[in-house]
């Protein structure tokens, strides 16, 4: 029987194959026994292990139905046969097994029989058989309560040490290729790992590749500096002095040309880890795209170009805010097309779908997206999100990337998607206005407003053909009323009109005169305007949905905030901020101080029927 901690959670036997394990909570349960094999380890432990906030009432008895279930496993397996056994003792249990069915313990042996100075030869296969041990990042399948995550950091510690002397080994044998080639992946794995760095950096140098190991050099001292605002520390300044000495007469050679990293002239990284991927993750060009002349060019100014091409010179981050359907995305999808080639390094999208009905993107899920595209084999990626946000920032650091993160939620969401790099550029999309991402990353905010008249008859005319709109442009010029200028609203009349080919324009604005049928008019299947403003709502508070039901059915669309707490019997101030949150959310505008606008369709949505609670 042999039980693993250094990837997945499993217990195997050669008979049987992998034992059913169950749920994450039990592969916790006994992922905490093997950690203390031959250890009473009290029910406590286990708690904290198998719960990451506070635990229920009853986390004692399933804690004792777990391990009742890993104690039937592990029998019907024939257990006893292999020396292991799972008691009771009091308030705790005891799992006994003879350790080197435990691949930790056997990972543990092999290290510390190698002495890669000494006998490089023979620590050369010791090490290379404990690093084969690992079948991904230690205690995967677990829950990563502290306890947990604690041991799965301890357990890498002790590889990447191993990484590090399999290194020496090679070295002591004169093999520094191949010393590189074990370090490279760790280092960009782990970039903020000093002496993992200045063990590479060795290495490349000895291995005749001086100019990889002076970019790694300055790579991490850029990170080091963006991330912890702190300078290289002695391994990393030691190593880079060594390597700078044969070319130069003492340490000042070295000073100087670090010096010379930060400025303008510094050569881009040209091999090292994974950088000659350029992603081009973009959606398909939008089509029937026109118009927002004005708005395109102040993007280009805000992401650093004077003319009609960016210039990205200082990570500049562009903010687009507006309304449900006001095409948002579109105008940073046709944006980023449109000036593609001015970022070589690559172009990356993500939807965040902070907004989109269903559950949003998790950063992590996104970085790992990103740390594909941009060339990362899959299980180099760290599993901790930190690690991997310095890594995608590390690799974008030497690159012109455009990076569009459509639908954003929060700021919160955004910031570890932001890569570091001076020549990067970021478009953000959101309804909300995301105001902390202004205030700590100096976001630019660009809104977008609706269509005016002439350019939303000229959308109705990319779609129905230019001759049946100008069959009855005063009708056209209704229909972008009705639709309040929004993009996605004219669409959605615009399909009303191709399945219908016999309507003239005039029989569609009649019947969306009749506000009871307007908004279920302008959608077409699973998208349209009433969608849209039902996934704003469900972002909602509850008192917030209160107050925009409120405003749809008590007011007319311009309202003051005196007005509306005096009404309800609220607190002035309350109110004010209710209707501030609901501004954010770009649900109503505040047009002067304490003066508020609803547009039409909003308010039509706001008087509708609540949906019952999900």
């Amino acid at each position: 029987m042999e039980f693993s901690l250094l990837g997945p959670v499993t217990a195997a036997t050669a008979a049987s194959g992998e034992l059913p394990l169950g749920p994450a909570k039990r592969r916790s349960v006994l992922a905490m026994l093997l950690l203390q094999p031959n250890t009473t380890v009290s029910v406590a432990q286990l708690i904290d292990s198998v719960w990451e906030d506070a635990p229920p009432a009853h986390a004692r008895t399933v804690v004792q139905g777990h391990v009742s279930r890993l104690r039937a496993t592990l029998a019907e397996a024939g257990a006893d046969a292999y020396g292991v056994s799972l008691a009771t003792r009091g308030s705790a249990y005891l799992l006994r097994l003879p350790e080197q069915t435990v691949d930790t313990y056997r990972f543990g042996e092999l290290v510390s029989r190698a002495r890669p100075e000494e006998a490089p030869s023979e620590a050369v296969g010791l090490l290379g058989e404990a690093l084969g041990l690992w079948r991904g990042p230690a205690l995967t399948g677990t829950v990563l309560t502290p306890p947990l995550a604690a041991a799965a950091h301890a357990l890498d510690e002790r590889r990447l040490t191993a990484v590090e002397s399999l290194a020496r080994a090679y070295g002591a044998l004169g093999a520094h290729d191949r010393a590189a080639a074990a370090l490279l992946p760790e280092a960009v794995g782990h970039p903020l790992r000093e002496s993992l760095v200045a063990a590479l950096m060795l290495a490349l140098y000895r291995a005749g590749r001086r100019s990889e190991a002076i970019e790694w050099f300055h790579r991490t001292r850029r990170l080091l500096a963006d991330d912890l605002g702190v300078d290289p520390g002695e391994a990393l300044r030691t190593a880079y002095a060594r390597m700078l000495a044969p070319a130069a007469d003492g340490g000042d050679a070295g000073r100087a040309e670090w010096a010379a990293g930060d400025t303008a002239g510094e050569p881009q990284p040209r091999t090292g880890p994974y950088l000659w991927a350029a992603p081009q993750l973009l959606p398909r060009r939008p089509a029937g795209f026109l118009g927002r002349d004005r708005e395109l060019a102040e993007l280009t100014r805000l992401l650093g170009g004077p003319g009609a091409a960016p210039v990205p010179a200082a990570g500049e981050v562009a903010l687009v805010t507006g309304p449900a359907g006001v095409g948002k995305s579109a105008f940073a999808a046709h944006w980023a097309h449109a000036h593609g080639d001015a970022f070589p390094g690559g172009r990356l999208f993500a939807d965040l779908r902070g907004f989109s009905g269903s559950e949003e993107a998790q950063p992590c899920e996104v970085l790992r997206e990103f740390l594909l595209a941009l060339g990362t084999p899959g299980d180099r990626i760290p599993a901790s999100p930190q690690a991997a946000s310095a890594l995608y920032r590390s690799i974008a650091a030497g690159r012109k990337l455009l990076v569009v993160l459509d639908n954003a939620r929060s700021s919160a969401q955004v910031r570890p998607l932001l890569p570091a790099g001076a020549q990067c550029a970021t478009i953000v999309t959101s309804r909300s206005r995301l105001d902390g991402l202004v205030a700590t990353d100096s976001a630019r905010p660009l809104r977008l407003r609706s269509l005016g008249t002439a350019d939303g008859v000229a959308l109705l005319g990319t779609v129905l053909g230019s001759d049946r709109v100008a069959e009855d442009p005063d009708a056209a010029a209704e229909l972008v009323a009705l639709c309040d200028g929004l993009p996605l609203a004219l669409r959605a009349a615009a399909a009303q009109l191709t399945a219908r080919p016999r309507w003239r324009l005039a029989r569609l604005a009649a019947a969306l005169r009749d506000e009871r049928q307007r908004l279920a008019l302008l959608s077409a299947e699973d998208t349209g305007v009433a969608a849209a403003l039902r996934a704003s709502a469900a972002r909602l508070s509850e008192d917030d949905a209160r107050l925009l039901s409120a405003l749809g059915t008590g007011f007319t669309r311009v309202v003051d905030a005196s007005a509306v707490a005096a009404l309800a019997g609220a607190d002035p101030d309350v109110t004010r901020y209710g209707l501030d949150r609901l501004a954010e959310m770009h649900l109503v505008d505040e047009e002067a101080t304490g003066r508020y606008v609803m547009s039409d369709l909003v308010k039509l949505f706001a008087q509708r029927p609540a949906a019952p609670p999900d």
